[in-house]
C-alpha cells in the first residue's frame, strides 16, 4: 500500500518537496495533503492544491509528514510535532527549533543516517549551508581526521525565503538608475541586497556571531558526531537568487595532498568534483581550472547534488587544504535533504509502503 504523506508548509521549501516527491517517485499515495497556517487554494510546482488549515486531523492516518519550515511564529512542527507523532506519523522537520535537541537526530542521510535509530519518530534536517559543507567535510574527516575548519559562505536571497528573493527582483531597476538610494525593507534584509554583499544572516549574539554561524558550528559537530572540530564561520548574504557557495579551509590531521582530496570528493555520494585543467580558454591561462557557480545548480545533472573545485593546499600550515563548494540551497539544502531522509527510513524498514 503506498504510503500517505502530509506536507505543512506551502512557502518555496514546501513547494520544492511536493516537485521532489513527484520528480523522484516517492511511493506514495498522490497527491500529499498539504497544510498550512490557513486554508485556501495553492498551485505548487505546477499542480493545483487545496490547502488545509494544519489541525489534529490532518496527521491521523499519515505515515509520514514533511515539515518544510517556518509556518506562524515559530516552526509549525513546534505547535504539531508531538501530536502528529502521537497519532502515528514519522515526522521529518526542516525547521530550525529542534535540531540541537540531544533526543532529535539531526540527519543528512549521506552522512549518519544511522542516527535515525528505530526509536526516534521525529527527525531534523541541517541548515542549509551545514547541509552543503558537511557532505564535503565527511569524507575528508574519514581519511584524514579534521581538525580545524575556517568557513566563508556566500549564501543566495531564497535562503531568506520568496520576500527577499522579490526584494532582490525589485531593487534591480532601482540600482541600475542610482546605487544612492536603493529603497529596502529592513525587516526582511539589513540592507539593500542588490550589486552588495553583507555579513549578515539572522539575529546576532552577544558574542559578535550571527545564528547562522553558530548553526553551522553547532549543527556540523552533532551530525559528525566530533566536537572536537573547532569551526569558524562567516556568513555572507549576496545578489544570487537561488545557490550558496562556500568557501572552505580545512585543516587535517594527516596529510592530503589536492590530488588525494579530489579523490577522495569524487568518490564522495552526493558530490560532484569540477575542478579539472582548462587550458584551452579564451584568457590564454595555461594553468587555469575549471570550478562551479550557482548558475550550475540550474542544470538537471547538478541540481541534487554539491559541487566542488578550486581544491587546493594551503602553504600556511602543516595540513591545510582550500575549497569551494555550491548547492541548490532549495533543494538538496532543504526539500531534497528532507525527502532522502524519506527514502532512507523506507530502505531499511521503517516506512514500508
Amino acid at each position: 500500500m503506498a504510503l500517505r504523506v502530509t506536507v505543512v508548509g506551502v512557502g518555496m521549501v514546501g513547494e520544492q518537496i511536493v516537485s521532489i516527491l513527484r520528480e523522484r517517485r516517492f511511493p506514495m499515495q498522490w497527491p500529499p495533503r498539504i497544510c498550512a497556517t490557513r486554508a485556501r487554494s495553492e498551485t505548487l510546482a505546477g499542480e493545483g492544491f487545496h490547502v488545509e488549515e494544519t489541525g489534529e486531523g490532518a496527521f491521523e492516518g499519515v505515515d509520514v509528514i514533511f515539515f518544510a519550515g517556518k509556518e506562524g511564529a515559530k516552526g509549525a512542527s513546534v505547535q504539531w510535532g508531538k501530536k502528529a507523532v502521537e497519532a502515528g506519523a514519522i515526522c521529518v522537520d526542516n525547521g530550525g527549533d529542534f535540531r540541537m535537541d540531544p533526543a532529535v537526530p539531526l540527519v543528512v542521510p549521506e552522512v549518519n543516517l544511522d542516527a535515525a535509530t528505530p526509536d526516534k519518530r521525529f527527525i531534523a534536517s541541517p541548515n542549509c549551508s551545514t547541509i552543503q559543507m558537511v557532505l564535503v567535510l565527511h569524507p575528508l574527516h574519514q581519511a584524514a581526521r579534521i581538525r580545524r575548519v575556517i568557513v566563508s559562505t556566500y549564501q543566495s536571497v531564497s535562503g531568506w525565503g520568496v520576500q527577499a528573493q522579490q526584494e532582490l527582483l525589485d531593487q534591480v531597476p532601482r540600482a541600475l538608475a542610482s546605487l544612492d538610494d536603493i529603497p529596502f525593507d529592513p525587516t526582511v534584509m539589513a540592507r539593500p541586497i542588490a550589486f552588495n554583499v553583507f555579513p549578515h544572516i539572522d539575529r546576532f549574539a552577544e558574542d559578535g556571531y550571527t545564528k547562522e554561524e553558530i548553526k553551522m558550528v553547532l549543527e556540523t559537530q552533532k551530525i559528525m558526531g566530533d566536537d572536537t572540530i573547532k569551526i569558524s564561520p562567516t556568513t555572507v548574504r549576496v545578489p544570487v537568487l537561488v545557490g550558496h557557495g562556500e568557501a572552505i579551509n580545512i585543516e587535517t590531521e594527516r596529510k592530503l595532498t589536492a590530488a588525494e582530496a579530489r579523490e577522495i570528493l569524487a568518490r564522495a555520494p552526493g558530490v560532484v568534483v569540477i575542478d579539472d585543467p582548462n587550458g584551452n580558454n579564451p584568457r590564454n591561462d595555461p594553468f587555469e581550472r575549471t570550478y562551479p557557480v550557482p548558475l550550475d545548480v540550474r542544470k538537471p545533472e547538478y541540481r541534487d547534488m554539491v559541487l566542488v573545485g578550486r581544491i587546493r593546499e594551503d602553504p600556511t600550515i602543516e595540513n591545510g587544504l582550500n575549497l569551494w563548494c555550491v548547492a541548490d540551497n532549495l533543494r538538496k539544502g532543504a526539500a531534497l535533504n528532507v525527502v532522502q531522509i524519506g527514502e532512507g527510513l523506507i530502505e531499511r524498514g521503517r516506512l514500508n509502503p
